[in-house]
């Protein structure tokens, strides 16, 4: 055990080492465990089988891939000495925040050691007159923002799940205020990095919270939505809003989902400051019917949001009114008092599981479209034709006034025949925007493990080969990146190596 703590501090001999070894991880040994141990105290290891089990999956539906060991680590100091320590022995890291994801982010495809960073909840500064809030890891959205109820402040990012803060911006989560307030990535002002041998990285510059700069490069930028290959973001500065002054909610049925999403582009054209624009076709309003015990219609719907003064309010009401009785409205009914409001989204937060209710012993598989807003009703209308064409049973609903929607697709995992349905149907998804010349991001929520997108895989694949030699920034390989920082912050000099090791690598005459 001491030989292997020792060789903590040694990982400067390990450059090409990082958290996703090329090769399958066999079971820890004991010298190992008792390492983990003796950084983090016995009680916070855990090798039991329940435990390995409860960290091996997530929301999603792919399989139970559990860690070799789980670790609570109960500050940065710890979680760096930790990283260095498996990072020494070529051991994968699994960082897990509150395990809601729908990606299987958490599956440990290769083993290793899963770092539970809830223990680590700490609101560490408020700053209201700046606007600013560092939170560790272990906060999570909810919790930030009933901390905040009495500072006329509040945090608008809302994924839908209370989910850990960081691991939002971990996974560059975005939701239902995205429209008005923007995703993770524009309210993450610092973020306070573990990287992959133990290096501690501010990526702003310690203890900053300015809302710009345009000093060097945008490192924050850079870890949003790593998704955990780069480093452990442990503290993140997040931009706080003001509270509006009130708040009024609606829903509104349309005929068609041409009709519906025909409302959203004109709203949002006529420039109605809308906070939250939320799209849900017949078959998911059924489902919250059902599941949330609402009295909607059974049609393409709309839920929609403003915030603002009392008299803004009434402008905005009123405007958006006649906008969707122009193209057809069915119904219109407002959500004035706050019970009606948390009701009508909750139910919206809760789509997911109602959708999972519609098919009783299935799971779940999600699409992440998202569209220019210009094209978005004729792309809405033709997958939701596609989606009746498939014979699978299916929602739509998402974010349109960003141009993002979801397909959730109810699929019975042990059936063969019917997966691979879903995946010809979600590589039509990408297939038939491409012949209507869109530039078109799709992603079928399997991101970094346990398997990507194969379209988006090798679009990444092409940027990597035409990009290597001379913006080497834009690597997609975590270890090849955090090497690079981890040298930067140590020899500045020794950058100009690397690069020439990388222009080497790439040079038409190495095999």
């Amino acid at each position: 055990m001491a030989s292997l703590l020792r060789a903590t501090a040694t990982w400067g001999l390990f450059p090409w080492r990082g958290y996703c070894s090329r090769i399958k991880q066999g079971k820890l040994g004991e010298d190992f465990v008792e390492a983990l141990k003796a950084v983090v105290g016995s009680p916070h290891v855990s090798t039991a089988a329940a435990v390995l089990q409860q960290h091996g999956h997530d929301e999603s539906m792919h399989r139970c891939q559990p860690p070799d060991a789980v670790v609570w680590p109960q500050n940065v100091e710890q979680v760096s000495q930790l990283a260095a320590l498996c990072y020494s022995q070529g051991v994968p890291i699994i960082p897990f925040g509150t395990g809601t994801g729908l990606e299987g982010g958490v599956c440990a495809v290769q083993g290793g050691v899963c770092f539970n960073l809830t223990h680590m909840d700490r609101i560490l500064a408020l700053n209201p007159e700046d606007f600013s809030v560092v939170v560790e890891p272990g906060v999570t959205r909810k919790a930030l923002n009933t901390h905040l109820r009495d500072s006329g402040l509040w945090f608008p990012v809302d994924p839908g799940a209370d989910a850990s803060l960081c691991g939002m911006a971990a996974t560059g989560a975005s939701g239902t205020n995205t429209v008005r307030y923007g995703t993770i990535r524009d309210n993450v002002l610092n973020l306070e990095v573990v990287l992959p041998g133990g290096q501690l990285l501010h990526t702003a510059g310690q203890g900053r919270h300015f809302r710009k700069s345009a000093a060097g490069y945008n490192l924050t930028g850079l870890f949003v939505g790593s998704e955990g290959t780069l480093g452990l973001i442990t503290a993140a500065t997040l931009r706080l809003h003001p509270a509006p002054e009130a708040t009024m909610a609606a829903t509104c049925a349309f005929p068609s989902v041409q009709a519906a999403v025909d409302s959203t582009v004109h709203i949002l054209q006529t420039a109605v400051p809308v906070a939250r624009i939320e799209f849900l076709d017949e078959v998911m309003m059924e489902a919250c019917n059902r599941y949330s015990k609402l009295d909607c219609s059974v049609a393409p719907t709309l839920f929609l949001e403003f915030h603002g003064s009392e008299q803004a309010l009434v402008e905005q009401v009123q405007r958006t009114e006649e906008i969707t009785q122009s193209n057809g409205a069915l119904h219109f009914s407002w959500a004035k008092e706050a019970e009606e409001r948390s009701q009508l989204w909750a139910a919206r937060h809760n789509a997911w599981y109602a959708a999972l209710a519609l098919r009783p012993g299935c799971k779940g598989y999600a699409t992440d479209v998202c569209v220019p807003i210009s094209r978005l009703p004729e792309i809405l209308v033709q997958t939701k034709e596609d989606l009746k064409a498939s014979g699978l049973t299916g929602a739509i609903v998402g974010h349109v006034g960003d141009g993002n929607f979801h397909c959730i697709l109810l699929v019975d995992p042990e059936d063969t025949e019917e997966l691979c349905r879903v995946e010809a149907f979600a590589h039509q998804l990408g297939s038939c925007y491409e012949s209507l010349e869109m530039e078109v991001r799709l992603f079928s929520l399997y991101h970094t493990s346990p398997r990507k997108n194969s379209k988006h895989t090798e679009e990444l694949k092409e940027q990597v080969h035409c990009s290597l030699t001379y913006q080497p920034l834009k690597i997609q390989q975590g270890i090849f990146l955090s090497y690079l920082l981890g040298v930067f912050w140590r020899n500045p000099f020794e950058i100009y190596i690397f690069l020439d090791i990388i222009r080497l690598h790439n040079s038409p005459s190495v095999s």
